[in-house]
């Protein structure tokens, strides 16, 4: 049975569900605990579990994300909330050169189950040092599993996953969709991790996106359909590793593919599916791949300037008239 909640209300479940499911879990960061979460996902949660398993920390990313990994190496099931992912820069070290790395460099007698979650990407007005994505540079990094929810149902149900997970999990929730809603199962709901999702299904171009760029192309879809062109939207949902198979699948029905994502064109994840396209499905492509993507400057303050960085469903109107050549 599914009700609708907000995907804030789906990730707050998720982390009850499985404190109450398993006694190792905690949730350590910034106002987490007494001011109920910046974005208030872990509005209750203090006076449901107590501050030894809501611990909120002093503003020392480094240090709790080191703490975490600690009490995952020894045992615990650590959920570390960062109030940004920005934030998390500051804890770079501990996360790439310690928590990705303990299974391989024990030869495999060390595990770190560890979650480290929080928003990512633009919000509204809030600067470009609050504003960035990170799923490119993560990804980047063997030994990390990255994941990017688009839906409440999703949320709910890879977060459950990750916080079960045995090697750490980069959970990266978009911040501009704290208020989405959608339909969400009841108790136990658990998504895979590394398993796509369409999102739509169609027969002329196949777009692959994640987070914020599936309600765009969702929207997108919409606008193209009046027109009699029907959008394949795939939702990676899990971005390394990624479902590939799903993609490639998708890409031999239509022979066109569309990349959409928020974060910077160069170096980062959208190239990366492009190129894999490429190589893998190159003989059933009728058009070049092509990408929508955040613009490639910090991110302004202005709001109408922000508006214009972040990708749009007309954006993507555009990029699948070029690859269908249609005017």
């Amino acid at each position: 049975m599914s009700r609708v909640l907000t995907y804030r209300e789906a990730l707050r479940e998720a982390i009850a569900e499985e404190m109450e499911r398993d006694e190792r879990v905690f949730v350590m960061g910034e106002e987490v605990g007494h001011y109920q979460g910046a974005y208030k996902v872990t509005e209750g949660l203090l006076d449901r579990f107590g501050a030894e398993r809501i611990v909120d920390t002093p503003i020392a990313e480094l240090g709790f994300a080191g703490i975490g990994i600690g009490a995952a190496v020894c045992g615990l099931r650590p959920i570390i909330e960062f109030m940004t992912f920005n934030f998390s820069a500051s804890a770079f070290d501990a996360i790439i050169n310690h928590a990705a790395k303990f299974r391989q460099m024990s030869g495999g007698q060390f595990s770190c189950p560890i979650v480290f979650r929080g928003p990512n990407g633009a919000a509204r007005q809030t600067g470009s040092q609050h504003s960035q994505c990170f799923e490119g540079i993560y990804g980047h990094f063997p030994g990390l599993w990255v994941v990017c929810p688009s839906s409440a149902a999703d949320a709910k149900g890879l977060l459950k996953t990750a916080i079960r997970s045995d090697d750490p999990v980069v959970f990266l929730e978009g911040e501009r969709l704290y208020g989405l809603k959608g339909e969400v199962p009841e108790g136990e709901h658990l998504v895979p991790l590394g398993k796509a999702d369409i999102k739509r299904e169609g027969r002329h171009v196949t777009v692959v996106t994640w987070g914020l760029g599936v309600p765009v192309s969702l929207a997108a879809a919409n606008q193209l359909s009046a027109r009699g062109i029907e959008l394949e939207i795939i939702d990676l949902r899990s971005l390394r590793p990624f479902d590939l198979d799903l993609v490639l699948e998708s890409v031999k029905k239509t022979n066109r593919a569309v990349v959409v994502h928020e974060h910077w064109p160069y170096g980062g994840t959208g190239a990366e599916v492009v190129l894999r396209i490429q190589e893998e499905a190159f003989d059933w492509l009728d058009a070049p791949v092509a990408r929508v993507a955040g613009i490639d400057v910090p991110m302004p303050y202005a709001s109408v300037l922000e508006e214009s960085v972040i990708p749009t469903a007309d954006r993507v109107v555009q990029a699948v008239r070029r690859v269908t050549y249609t005017s």
